[in-house]
């Protein structure tokens, strides 16, 4: 905990994480977590294009018999664009997987569809009952943690998980990079995993049990840790987003949709809105830091991008008024909610409070 307001000498991450530890030189505990998992985790150059191709020859082994070598999760986003175009390059017969939570912008779906048509990729995409799930975005919206977005974060990987068991596929390729997503602090936002933090906020402030929703409990979890091998695949190339975005334009077709996780209308809204309104986090923040430490950009440029409205004024309020709309509430509902006193992941039961207790 640091007393009084500081930025980072090298990154953007300031004490709006209320757990940034700083040191002598003014430089935080995100960069240096960056720069050590740079080195445990990410593999370059001829070095990891050696490993990057001995687990494609893997997959490709694991895969005989089978309609699919692996899994990808696609939002129309561009990680998960560029891994569908890597997977494809290299050789492997993917399954693509989309989870529809009832927010994906036009755009995505349009992104989505052209560049899987265009790669030759199967699609399957689960539907998630909205009644249910609007109820539990309500739920976690009055639970009043910055946490809203992990309901979708944990189906997805809930329903990759379920899909891998069902067609004996081991490989599940993920868009997670060290590079670019370095510097999330665990206060903004945490309990991906835990289904009983999950299944406590619904239970607490939403209409009705959880019947249908794609979950992973605790020791399916851990079976998968053992069962199930995730592959970063971008930590194993030269990877620069940058030029990612180029060739997905101009070889897919793929265009960009504003920001990081912007696919998502309700994402769009929640990170650019209801975050730095109630509890003054703004995610460019961590994503900006994480491409300064990796050389895409300056921190004088990404100091300038943080001085931009997170996305247009206009567009905030279109939708302010959809989101609230679609949730079924109110203006002063969701006006209370904005106002409610804050809370954290460890206001309510979790998993995470027997495994680790409280930070």
């Amino acid at each position: 905990m640091t007393s009084g307001y500081r930025i980072c000498a090298r990154c953007l991450m300031d004490t709006t994480d209320p757990n940034i530890v700083f040191d002598e030189s003014g430089v935080c505990n995100h960069c240096h977590d960056h720069d050590r998992l740079m080195k445990q985790k990410v593999i370059a150059g001829k070095a990891g294009e050696e490993y990057l191709q001995k687990l494609v020859n893997a997959m490709k082994r694991d895969g005989r018999g089978k309609p699919y070598d692996c899994l990808i999760g696609v939002s129309g986003g561009v990680d998960s664009t560029y891994v569908a175009y890597l997977v494809k390059k290299m050789g492997l017969r993917p399954l693509a997987v989309h989870m529809d939570n009832g927010w994906d912008s036009e755009l995505a779906v349009k992104n989505i569809e052209e560049t899987l048509k265009r790669l030759g990729i199967d699609l399957h995409t689960e539907v998630l009952d909205w009644e249910e799930f609007k109820s539990l975005q309500v739920a976690f919206l009055k639970s009043s943690t910055p946490d809203s977005e992990i309901p979708s974060d944990h189906a997805i990987w809930a329903v990759l998980g379920d899909l891998a068991d069902k067609l004996k596929v081991k490989y599940i390729v993920s868009g997670f990079n060290v590079r670019t997503e370095t510097h999330l602090p665990r206060a903004w936002s945490q309990g991906h995993f835990d289904w009983k933090y999950i299944r406590s906020v619904n239970q607490l402030f939403g209409r009705g049990r959880l019947k249908t929703f794609p979950h992973i409990g605790f020791f399916t979890y851990y079976r998968r840790l053992l069962t199930h091998r995730r592959v970063d695949i971008l930590n194993y190339i030269d990877f620069n987003k940058t030029e990612a975005m180029k060739i997905l334009e101009q070889e897919l077709g793929w265009r960009y949709y504003g920001g990081k996780h912007y696919e998502s209308i309700y994402t769009r809204f929640y990170q650019g809105y209801i975050l730095p309104t109630k509890f003054g986090y703004d995610k460019r923040r961590s994503h900006l830091s994480s491409l300064i430490c990796s050389g895409e950009t300056t921190r004088d440029a990404a100091l300038k991008e943080l001085d931009k409205p997170t996305y247009q004024p206009a567009m905030q309020e279109e939708d302010r008024e959809y989101v609230v709309k679609k949730l079924g509430l109110t203006d002063d509902e969701f006006e209370a909610i904005l106002h409610a006193p804050k809370k954290t992941f460890w206001d309510y039961p979790s998993y995470g409070r027997v495994i680790e207790g409280p930070l």
